[in-house]
């Protein structure tokens, strides 16, 4: 427990502190402990500033049983967070845990990120939402945010966001035989998913990044995508995976 503790407070604190990702208590992190238990942010807390006893240790099974119940009451979502606590003692867990476990739980995902980012943000604002998710600019967008990102229309934040994100990723995985790297959440934030927490970080960063390029190259009359044959060849590249592994190892 106490490494992937330390890994969530050192993602936490290096997206919580960079120029543009979220202020005040905005985003969340996550890490799976065991396939029945994970941390996560508490409610409230903010990721630059973030402490151990801000960190939850959650049990998977009533969140994941809860979210086939369907649209329910905040009262209820209250009651099923504060139940899923391992130590009762501890602080409420984000209302974000529902869609957290989820994603905890599928192949190869041990990491989460979740940020409000500006320029992404921008965007996600914006009728151009879906052209940004589904094309890609630059080689190191497609190494770190994956050659497609899940668009995830806006609903509210709980058990109906939660069940959304399942529903969405379950068909690009069924359509791509992979998971995704990032999800976007219609005017509201970033999730980013992984193996490792640099992986997190990495994709939340770029992510950023691959926003303030589109928002710039669409006030210069574009943006001009790279064609679907570079994607996916950028995408199978050695190299370029090889490279990743350095950063994230660094």
């Amino acid at each position: 427990m106490s490494e992937v503790l330390d890994q969530l407070l050192e993602l936490s604190h290096r997206i919580g502190l960079a120029d543009r990702m979220a202020i005040l208590g905005e985003g969340n992190v996550s890490g799976r402990l065991s396939d029945e238990q994970f941390l996560i942010k508490a409610s409230g807390t903010e990721l630059g500033t973030l402490t151990a006893k801000q960190l939850v240790e959650v049990n998977s099974a009533p969140i994941l049983d809860g979210l086939t119940a369907g649209d329910t009451g905040d009262e209820e979502i209250e009651k099923l967070l504060l139940a899923s606590r391992v130590n009762l003692d501890a602080l409420k867990p984000s209302v974000e845990t529902l869609f957290h476990a989820w994603l905890l739980k599928l192949p190869d995902v041990s990491f989460i990120g979740h940020t409000h980012p500006i320029c992404v943000n921008q965007i996600l604002c914006s009728p151009r939402a879906k052209e940004f998710a589904e094309n890609r600019l630059f080689p190191d967008q497609i190494v770190y945010c994956g050659a497609e990102s899940v668009l995830v229309p806006y609903v509210d934040p709980g058990i109906i966001l939660a069940a959304k994100i399942a529903e969405m990723v379950t068909a690009f995985i069924d359509r791509r035989n992979t998971f995704p790297k990032t999800i976007l959440l219609e005017n509201h934030g970033l999730i980013a998913l992984g193996k490792t927490s640099k992986q997190v970080e990495a994709a939340l960063l770029m992510a950023e990044k691959s926003a303030q390029v589109f928002v710039g190259a669409t006030t210069a009359g574009g943006p001009n995508f790279l064609p679907q044959k570079q994607v996916d060849r950028i995408a199978s590249r050695s190299d370029e995976h090889y490279r990743q592994r350095m950063i994230e190892s660094a």
